[in-house]
């Protein structure tokens, strides 16, 4: 996709802002030849290589080439790219049906059977992901969303690829980024990485969509990381009491320390949960349910903790223009996706931006 030079504002109409980040923020846009409506993502880059203030240009391109391989129904689409000497702007689909997680919080009572119509888009879009080479790195609520929340199947769409990596034959690749929760044992050893770092990420994204518990999160980062290391985790009875046993077994696929072991995709696709087999699976599926009391809080909690997190970076990050000696050392702590404000291993914590707001 070639990046076009000319102003934005003379081929699409800026309209309300509908998110904002470290860097940039997310606008909606409307095409003036079509009247289509879409999201801008207005990146600020660096000016120069030694500022740490913007994304670097390579950043948004390497995203912008993994979204061109990437044209999938589950998967957030990207339509025009401009630039300019300091900044980039990324056309991509308008979501407008917020996160999953928020919609699935909104009703009263969830089947297992309704949970798996989402998770087997889920895993269709990180199936042809994985097939074209490419880790995303970053599954996690946040980057599950809905095209339309007001219609009767929603569709998912996965997005914010800023740490997806797409793996070249024979290539060894080691990263320590992601959110603390959801990462697996191989990140916090920094050993190779594969796709089947997502893999782990759907168990733990299963778990918590089923209970309303995350399995290895603790009272602080170090304790997170340590009970996943640990590989810590159960299925407490008066959690997963509404919770068929296949499901279980699903989960348990997915949360092994070995990620060769670990099931893929396309095999989790045709699990017996997914994928029932016999009239009993199905019934046994039928009757098992989502423990909404305990995930109503979880995601509660969890919108809290995000908004809480955007007031303390942004009362920092006001500290920080006042103390602006300071600034270029400090400002290396903006770019940590911690759950955690308290406690933040700095090596694990720090994190490529990704250019999604």
């Amino acid at each position: 996709m070639a990046f076009k030079h000319e102003n934005v504002a003379d081929l699409y109409d800026i309209g309300v802002v509908l998110g904002s980040g470290h860097f940039g923020q997310v606008r909606q846009v409307t095409e003036r030849s079509t009247g289509a409506q879409w999201a801008g993502k207005f990146i600020k880059t660096r000016k120069s290589a030694g500022s740490r203030l913007g994304v670097e240009r390579s950043a948004v391109e390497r995203e912008v080439e993994l979204l061109q391989a990437l044209t999938h129904p589950s998967i957030m689409a990207l339509k025009d790219v401009f630039e300019c000497r300091a900044e980039m702007v990324l056309i991509v689909e308008l979501i407008s049906g917020g996160e999953l997680f928020d919609f699935i919080a909104a009703k009263d009572n969830v089947t297992e059977s309704e949970a798996i119509a989402f998770l087997k888009q889920i895993l269709e879009g990180v199936g042809f992901m994985h097939s074209k080479h490419i880790a995303h790195f970053d599954l996690k609520p946040e980057n599950i969303m809905l095209s339309d929340k007001d219609v009767a199947n929603p569709t998912i769409k996965l997005i914010d690829f800023g740490l997806a990596h797409q793996f070249k034959q024979g290539e060894e690749y080691k990263s320590m980024c992601g959110t603390p929760q959801y990462i697996p044992p191989e990140v916090i050893n920094y050993s190779p990485l594969s796709t089947a770092t997502d893999m782990w990420s759907i168990g733990v994204i299963t778990y918590i969509l089923l209970s309303g518990l995350s399995p290895f999160q603790d009272n602080t980062d170090e304790e997170t990381l340590k009970n996943i290391i640990a590989m810590k985790f159960e299925f407490p009875e008066h959690v997963f009491s509404m919770t068929s046993e296949s499901a279980k077994d699903f989960i348990k696929k997915l949360l092994v320390m070995d990620p060769i072991e670990r099931m893929t995709a396309e095999e989790c696709l045709i699990h017996q949960w997914i994928k029932p087999m016999t009239r009993k699976q199905m019934a046994n599926r039928n009757r098992s349910s989502i423990n909404m009391k305990n995930f109503k809080k979880f995601n509660a909690k969890r919108k809290w903790k995000m908004s809480f997190n955007m007031v303390w970076m942004c009362n920092r990050f006001m500290r920080l223009q006042l103390l602006s000696s300071a600034a270029n050392a400090e400002l290396r702590d903006c770019e940590s996706d911690s759950e955690d404000t308290e406690s933040k291993p700095a090596s694990l914590m720090r994190r490529r931006l990704s250019s999604s707001s």
